[in-house]
């Protein structure tokens, strides 16, 4: 396996796990609008994403963290907001590789931490996060207002 990140040239393999992802989170099918969205995403420099690849150069998992700073400690910060990997490339370290590389960036750009939201019922990356140094955040409470 191995994990690239993401330029515009990318762009091609990004797309259909884009796709598939907002698909699983009952979002209805948009190459178009996927395409749109990352595409604006690299070219504006507004997120990170890296894609792993198997040994036939086939994608089959991508992760995408938006920056963002902490003001308390004066550094950047991350959002993990994406993380999906295809049925077949499950169970098989793609997504604990994924996060790995995300960790790897986060201490490479000196970030202050890495911070996600997961459904409470989706054990298997509860699993996953927990097993990785994660932990639920019981310091602070997020709220949220929808647009």
């Amino acid at each position: 396996m191995e994990i690239i990140q993401a330029d515009i040239e990318a762009l091609e393999g990004i797309v259909p796990l884009f796709n598939a992802y907002r698909v699983f989170y009952g979002q209805p099918n948009d190459e178009l609008g996927a395409r749109k969205f990352i595409q604006e995403r690299i070219t504006n420099k507004e997120s990170v994403i890296f894609i792993a690849y198997e040994s036939d150069k086939q994608p089959v998992g991508f992760v995408q963290v938006y920056p963002v700073f902490s003001s308390v400690g004066m550094q950047r910060a991350y959002i993990l907001n994406d993380l999906f990997v295809v049925p077949a490339g499950r169970k098989k370290g793609v997504g604990r590789s994924l996060v790995e590389r995300v960790y790897q960036f986060c201490e490479e750009m000196k970030g202050r931490y890495v911070t996600l939201q997961t459904a409470p019922d989706n054990h298997t990356a509860k699993a996953l996060y927990e097993g990785m140094g994660m932990h639920l955040d019981n310091e602070y409470e997020n709220y949220i207002k929808y647009f």
